[in-house]
């Protein structure tokens, strides 16, 4: 227990089911996730209204850090918390909340004020892990949850640029309906294409249609910001995306559940397997038939959980210990050609993303495996995108202790902020394509 409490300790220090049930149900009544009552906001209406990034409802949110300004208006700017429509992977309509901030910096660019897409990095699969309640509450700790909002420093670095910033909660965390689909690719990138279009609807926004929008993520949102650049083209031309920023991202999912199985953040395995079996019900018949008694306990807590329960309870945990035969996760899927379909189904690199982008990953990275991340780079640049590339060169900083995965986050940061930056103004981007093959 000391390993995996020195392991959260280090997170909070450096970044400053199968479910075999079904989906849980519209909510009826105040909804408790380990010991959070989540507002009645998340909870979505019975009717959506047709059409996607259309805003269902919206009130002021308090950023939980914030500073008086000039004017009386505080740094760094106005939240407003978000109810949106979108499309998930099965082409069924689904409410996504989140937050858009107009910032107290001027845009001192050409055109309309810029918009920059958050997609938060994991923060777990309970409603209280919300990335937008992270902005209004940026730690919860109630002795039976630990949430950190670490993506704070992103979102407040852009909003320093005098873009405005949406952040999507993406689908199923935060909103009450449903299971969050964790690392489903459809429905991320569909999250945060509509939380672009949401955006120009929130009153007081000054973005428009004309604004040029940027996407930006690290991990989990990589995985979600290259997925929204792979489908803007047919899901949302009415996206003018400029740019894209997709770090560490888990573009072959095959190959970062084996970097997850028995590591700190094991418990990233039970999101996957939750949400993809959710949208996938032959993945979740061969994993329901495989899973033991402690397997299917463990899947059913961990659906529940944000990213410091994980590590606290099911750290290092392997994956074996919850299957019948003491076989992985992963090689059960893998022998299950149905099962694995799904899996391959989620690869990153099979479609030319729009606009330039910038693919980043740490060469140590043993979650998030670093050549996966590269090969994503490699598949693009075969498809004629215009990518730039960087791989981050750290001593390796403790073996599946998430210090490989999480530190290139903090280093890469600001050059990441300021690339963004320079595409939402307009400036070209260079592409790495033609020496890719020399980096490694």
């Amino acid at each position: 227990m000391s390993r995996v409490s020195s392991v959260l300790t280090t997170v909070v220090a450096t970044t400053a089911c199968v479910c075999a049930s079904a989906s849980p149900a519209a909510a009826t009544g105040p909804v408790v996730s380990r010991g959070v009552t989540i507002p009645a906001f998340y909870t979505p209406p019975a009717e959506l209204p047709p059409g996607n990034g259309e805003l269902i409802r919206h009130e002021p949110l308090r950023l939980g850090l914030s500073l008086p300004g000039l004017g009386g208006r505080r740094l760094p700017g106005t939240a407003t918390r978000l109810m949106y429509t979108s499309t998930d992977s099965n082409g069924e309509p689904v409410a996504v909340t989140g937050a858009y901030i107009e910032p107290s910096a001027r845009w001192k660019g050409a055109g309309p004020r810029p918009l920059a897409v958050v997609g938060s990095g994991t923060m777990g699969q309970g409603d209280q892990c919300a990335p937008s309640l992270a902005l209004e509450r940026p730690l919860t700790l109630t002795g039976r949850t630990v949430s950190f909002g670490y993506e704070t420093l992103a979102v407040y670095r852009l909003l320093a640029t005098g873009a405005a910033v949406v952040v999507t909660d993406y689908i199923g965390l935060g909103a009450t309906d449903r299971l969050h689909t964790y690392v489903n690719r459809v429905d991320e990138g569909h999250a945060m294409l509509d939380a672009a279009r949401a955006a120009r609807s929130v009153p007081g926004a000054s973005v428009t249609a004309a604004s040029r929008v940027g996407m930006y993520g690290y991990s989990q949102g990589g995985g979600a910001s290259a997925a929204a650049a792979e489908l803007q083209r047919t899901y949302a031309p009415d996206v003018p995306l400029v740019g894209t920023y997709s770090g560490a991202p888990p573009a072959d999912l095959t190959e970062v559940t084996k970097g997850i199985d028995g590591s700190a953040l094991a418990g990233a395995l039970g999101w996957s397997i939750n949400g993809l079996a959710q949208a996938a019900p032959v993945l979740r018949d061969v994993v329901e038939a495989n899973l033991n008694d402690a397997g299917r306990k463990a899947l059913k807590d961990i659906s529940t959980t944000c990213v410091g329960d994980a590590i606290l309870g099911y750290g290092f945990t392997r994956s074996s210990k919850w299957t019948k035969s003491g076989k992985s996760v992963g090689e059960i899927i893998a022998g299950e050609p149905a099962a694995q379909a799904v899996l391959d189904d989620q690869r990153l690199g099979r479609l030319r993303p729009t606009g330039p982008v910038r693919v980043v990953t740490g060469v140590q990275d043993d979650i998030v495996p670093h050549a996966q991340a590269r090969q994503l780079a490699v598949d693009w640049c075969e498809k004629g995108a215009d990518v730039t590339y960087k791989a981050v060169r750290l001593p390796n900083l403790g073996d599946k202790l998430l210090t490989n995965h999480l530190v290139p986050l903090l280093t890469d940061q600001g050059d990441a902020v300021a690339w963004l930056a320079d595409r939402l103004a307009g400036k070209a981007a260079r592409s790495d394509c033609g020496t890719l093959p020399a980096q490694r």
